[in-house]
């Protein structure tokens, strides 16, 4: 039979899992936060995806369906999109940070996101909003609108439109 000593010795040598730190690909990040910032690119959003243990830029484009379409049921995603507000006296670009878990990511995963965000946002920085979605039916512009003219503070129009 094992005394305490040859017990601990024992337990000790059994292997511990430890969570693996979180990379990012910044230069990739950088560039495509930089590209949808910019009002010289067409790219009006880029969408920031797990690849192993490291974040990375997996799409950039233009078009709200085709943002949407970037994020499945089964995974962790960030996305920073530009969309343009104001009324029929101005014009602004607007910029939105999101943090996408879909329904079918798991409980290890999801409680991960808040340090992983944490690593991302050392890069993307600057945004009026930001928002946490987890299904398809939240991802949706006039949502996504409604957010930014709260946090844009006054909204100076005559009331008409520009559709």
């Amino acid at each position: 039979m094992a005394d305490s000593v040859e017990v601990e010795q024992m337990a000790e040598a059994k292997p511990r899992k430890m969570a693996l730190p979180t990379s990012l690909d910044k230069d990739a990040i950088r560039e495509a936060y930089e590209d949808v910032r910019s009002n010289l690119t067409d790219n009006e959003w880029a969408v920031f995806k797990f690849d192993g243990l490291t974040i990375v830029c997996s799409a950039k484009g233009q078009g709200f369906q085709e943002f949407c379409d970037e994020f499945q049921d089964d995974e962790r995603a960030f996305g920073y999109i530009r969309i343009q507000m104001g009324d029929e006296m101005s014009k602004r670009s607007k910029f939105l940070f999101l943090t996408w878990i879909g329904p079918e990511v798991g409980v290890m995963q999801r409680a991960k996101m808040s340090t992983d965000k944490s690593i991302i946002k050392d890069v993307i920085n600057n945004f009026a909003v930001e928002l946490q979605v987890e299904t398809s039916a939240d991802l949706d512009l006039e949502m996504f609108k409604m957010h930014l003219n709260k946090a844009g503070g006054a909204n100076y129009g005559t009331g008409v439109r520009d559709v």
